[in-house]
């Protein structure tokens, strides 16, 4: 089943063609990596999938419907992109207890909260705000945050930023182990240890136009650290 398709979707801002005639079909299961330089409509792109932005041409269909702000649509699909707005007074460990009360389905998270707090390095800062969190730790728990709630779509919008290179490795764990369990992934990156690690099918993006094959040079940063784990 497809769990994402777009059809000759386009976007333009006045005379500004950012998005032209993007062909996308993501099955479930599958992790897809979009790379680009910036400002070549990788997260538009996202915006698109996400119902956050209606294109001006084409179509997106996500789990089989139209994107929407019901209820029911974000129950099924987690976002990941700017950071969040963090409730003031609220713990770290709050906010990820929150989350899955507040997306409840059927489907079970692929962390607890428990292991979420140590999988992200975050145990040791439970009991504080997130706005006393460093940007590498808010971005942690951002993340943490769309893997602690049931979800069958993950969108990721340069999901590597403020990490360094060894959390990359683990990220790229978690999110392969996401995808075993049967959710889907579509991430836009600039990271080719993250998307080797994952596993993804990478598509290069230029101009708003989204091609086959995988990323090069101009696509994709290399960085220091493996593609993946080292063994314990």
């Amino acid at each position: 089943m497809a769990i994402v398709e777009a059809r000759g979707v386009s976007v333009a801002y006045g005379e500004v063609a950012v998005l032209r005639e993007v062909n996308l079909t993501v099955g479930a299961g599958e992790i897809t990596a979009v790379a680009g330089v910036n400002g070549c409509g990788k997260s538009t792109l996202l915006r698109c999938l996400g119902g956050l932005l209606r294109p001006g041409g084409g179509e997106v269909r996500v789990l089989g419907a139209a994107p929407s702000a019901a209820p029911a649509f974000w129950r099924e699909v987690a976002l990941a992109a700017e950071e969040p707005a963090w409730y003031p007074g609220l713990t770290v460990r709050e906010h990820l207890e929150l989350v899955p009360l507040t997306h409840g389905t059927s489907t079970p998270p692929v962390l607890s909260v428990a292991r979420a707090l140590d999988e992200f390095e975050l145990a040791g800062r439970a009991e504080a705000t997130p706005l006393t969190l460093s940007s590498g730790q808010r971005q942690r728990l951002a993340l943490a945050s769309v893997l602690v709630r049931p979800s069958r779509l993950l969108l990721l919008d340069e999901p590597e930023q403020k990490l360094d290179a060894a959390f990359r490795v683990r990220l790229a764990a978690l999110l392969r182990a996401y995808a075993d369990g049967g959710g889907t992934i579509v991430m836009a990156t600039h990271d080719a240890a993250l998307a080797e690690g994952t596993g993804a099918r990478v598509l290069p993006m230029r101009d708003g136009r989204l091609l086959d094959g995988d990323g090069d040079g101009d696509t994709l940063r290399p960085t220091s650290a493996p593609a993946s784990a080292p063994a314990a």
